[in-house]
């Protein structure tokens, strides 16, 4: 099963994450928690989300970029379910093997994330900590998946990038099917 954790506080309101979503969530085997319509009041039903962990074998955390960082919910939602003894630390091998891959979409394009852009740094210096959180609960690192300029993109663009994304994740599931 694939386990797609959505972290935007406005999912209804947002073009480019519900292409993504919607060209995932039409394959079989797929798990869908919206945390904000989940959890609006933050309140995570803890044992549920780790529940869902256990059976899934991709876990999928797809999200806006906010301040070079996940959603608070998000965050929130790390900080609660990535529990030590369950996660990491003693005993905490429940997420050990499993594969972790980063969905996320920024409002600015590729060449803002450069030496010479806006942020001054190229994404992938921003990565680190998404990445870190996966790896210290022993799981495995996916090349993210990033969708720059959501804003902007065309519809075009769009479909190409939801395809992409499709195609990523329909191997990985006939791979775990045999």
């Amino acid at each position: 099963m694939i386990y797609i954790v959505l972290a935007h506080p406005y999912p209804s309101q947002s073009r480019a994450n519900k292409a993504l979503l919607d060209a995932a969530r039409s394959l079989s085997g797929v798990e869908v928690s919206s945390l904000y319509d989940r959890y609006p009041d933050f309140d995570i039903d803890i044992a549920a989300e780790q529940d869902a962990l256990r059976r899934a074998q991709l876990v999928v955390w797809m999200h806006p970029v906010f301040w070079y960082s996940v959603p608070a919910l998000l965050k929130h939602w790390f900080d609660k379910v990535l529990s030590y003894g369950w996660a990491y630390g003693d005993g905490g091998e429940a997420l050990y093997g499993k594969d972790c891959l980063w969905v996320a979409t920024t409002g600015g394009s590729a060449e803002s994330y450069s030496a010479t852009g806006i942020h001054r740094r190229a994404f992938a210096d921003f990565t680190l900590a998404i990445e870190s959180t996966a790896v210290f609960c022993g799981m495995n690192w996916q090349p993210p998946c990033i969708l720059h300029g959501a804003h902007e993109i065309d519809g075009e663009a769009l479909a190409s990038q939801a395809g992409q994304l499709r195609q990523r994740l329909e191997p990985w599931l006939v791979a775990r099917e045999g």
